[in-house]
């Protein structure tokens, strides 16, 4: 058994639960791109994909992450796995899908990659599912890393294959939204995934920003702990730059010093 997943934190805790159901057991592997953001079009070709690393090149710059651009291919992880499941014709895949935009378009941006192999890749979509946390409270998870590793054991139960329709369905909408390009793409339910302007998270970070200047840690911090619809911290601090470049924001401090240097309050005449 394989298991994929696309985000990094949900590997330990998919890897707890194999420690409590032995027939979870399997190799994890973790598509680490976020096509929830930036540039798709004609990502499958050598063009599409070189124009995304410069689109990420803009927005990881100054970032503490600026050294991850170019570190992975997932475009390799998917031929490794393709190979792996030629070698062995009884293996089998197990797609972890949490509620979010992340996921799902992972998942549309995987699924025409995988179409050779119907009848032996399984999803799971905790979608609008109920879990107990550590508290004993019932809550609606929207990421795996979110769930308690005995809770996988109840997840697992909903490994399902992934339909002949789907196969035909699914692949359509990732062409659909690489045509359309935004660069937001928000999750509106089920699987629908719903293109959005670059703007689209301003007004997340206009709202906890002040007249009196914050250190750029604590406007990530408070607009990702508020917004209802997440995002990364590094496509945040890259919309700050713009807010600023518009004088809707304004800044002290050296970017090339890193965030750590960096204060933000409101523009004066926004004030």
């Amino acid at each position: 058994m394989i298991h994929i997943t696309f985000e990094q934190p949900n590997i330990e805790t998919l890897q707890k639960s194999f420690e409590l159901d032995q027939t979870l057991q399997g190799e994890i592997i973790e598509i680490k791109d976020d096509y929830a953001v930036g540039s798709i079009k004609n990502i499958h070709t050598d063009e599409g994909y070189n124009s995304r690393l410069e689109w990420w090149q803009k927005i990881l710059e100054f970032s503490p992450y600026s050294n991850t651009i170019g570190s992975f291919d997932d475009r390799a992880t998917v031929q490794t796995l393709k190979e792996k499941l030629n070698q062995t014709p009884s293996e089998e895949v197990w797609i972890w899908m949490g509620q979010n935009q992340h996921d799902v378009c992972s998942y549309y941006w995987l699924m025409g990659q995988l179409k050779d192999y119907q009848g032996r890749i399984h999803v799971l979509y905790l979608n609008n599912l109920p879990f107990i946390n550590e508290k004993g409270n019932i809550f609606y998870p929207t990421h795996l890393y979110q769930i308690q590793p005995k809770e996988f054991l109840k997840a697992k139960k909903l490994a399902r294959l992934i339909t002949p329709s789907e196969f035909e369905i699914d692949p359509d909408e990732w062409n659909k939204l690489s045509e359309e390009n935004a660069t937001v793409r928000i999750l509106e339910g089920g699987k629908k995934i719903v293109s959005k302007e670059e703007s689209f998270y301003d007004k997340d970070i206009l709202s906890v920003t002040t007249s009196e200047f914050q250190k750029l840690n604590k406007i990530l911090h408070n607009t990702l702990v508020k917004m209802p619809i997440q995002t990364g911290d590094a496509f945040l601090a890259w919309r700050i730059r713009e807010l600023i470049q518009v004088e809707k924001l304004e800044m002290q401090g050296d970017w090339n010093k890193g965030w750590k240097e960096i204060e933000i309050r409101s523009h004066s005449n926004n004030n």
